[in-house]
């Protein structure tokens, strides 16, 4: 990893300081590299006045949820799971492009109701600098509720994020880019927890196999593969190709 520059260093120092100015504080946590990073930021900053939330629905990655629970038993951070409902939202389920605004709305929601009769005084969520470019439904939920955005107000980039996590000693510093399991539905294809269900198994069972990078599009019967091309430089063997569609199909693809 290259050294940090002093440029960003003096950005975690501002962050810091954000965050000391903000009371106690919930973050929204997922185990992803923003939001563990965040989390991080947040103990340092805030001690035990921080709270890491990690929200828990079918659309939620079971790796993610273990490296949200490794994360925090390793760092300290004060943390709970809350049960989300985005699946009984009809909006959300019949999967259009602006599903994320929906699933975002709950899960601020529910933290919402954290806040009221507890002593925490605001809620953050991990949106880097990067994430502007991006058509981002979930940053609109974000901005009616009121939620921080420590890292954007920081302006902090991705790359300086994970920089920044790996001098933490995060274990998720290097995770490819990801994002919830109903991202592997096309537009238009209603969200279910069958469906959601059988993505998370073939990635889980395509990660034990060896591949770090991987996704499986659901369009049916039939899944789509699609695993990053560095690691296929040294090509697949038939062997692989067998164990692959045996693994997928035995999913009801």
């Amino acid at each position: 990893m290259a050294e940090l520059s002093q440029e960003t260093l003096g950005k975690e120092t501002l962050l810091f300081e954000q965050l000391k100015s903000t009371g106690r504080l919930l973050v929204a946590f997922s185990g992803g590299v923003d939001s563990s990073y965040l989390a991080w930021a947040a103990k340092q900053a805030l001690g035990d006045d921080c709270l890491a939330v990690t929200a828990v629905s079918p659309s939620y990655p079971q790796s993610h949820r273990d490296m949200a629970e490794e994360i925090v038993r390793d760092f300290q951070i004060p943390h709970r799971f809350i049960e989300t409902a985005e699946m009984e939202r009809p909006e959300y389920r019949r999967n259009a492009s602006d599903r994320c605004y929906y699933c975002k709305t709950e899960l601020f929601e529910r933290m919402e109701e954290l806040l009221d009769g507890s002593n925490f005084d605001a809620i953050a969520y991990g949106i880097n600098r990067d994430d502007q470019g991006d058509f981002r439904p979930g940053h609109k939920a974000a901005e009616e509720h009121r939620i921080l955005s420590p890292l954007l107000d920081a302006d902090l980039s991705k790359s300086e994020i994970r920089g920044l996590s790996h001098r933490a000693g995060l274990p998720c510093w290097d995770l490819p880019a990801s994002a919830c399991l109903a991202s592997r539905l096309p537009y238009g294809t209603e969200v279910t927890s069958g469906r959601l269900s059988q993505v998370d198994q073939g990635e889980e069972r395509l990660r034990a196999m060896g591949f770090r990078q991987v996704r499986l599009r659901h369009h049916g019967e039939l899944a789509r593969i699609e695993i990053d091309p560095a690691e296929l430089e040294a090509g697949v063997s038939a062997e692989q190709m067998e164990a692959i569609s045996a693994a997928v199909k035995s999913l009801g693809f």
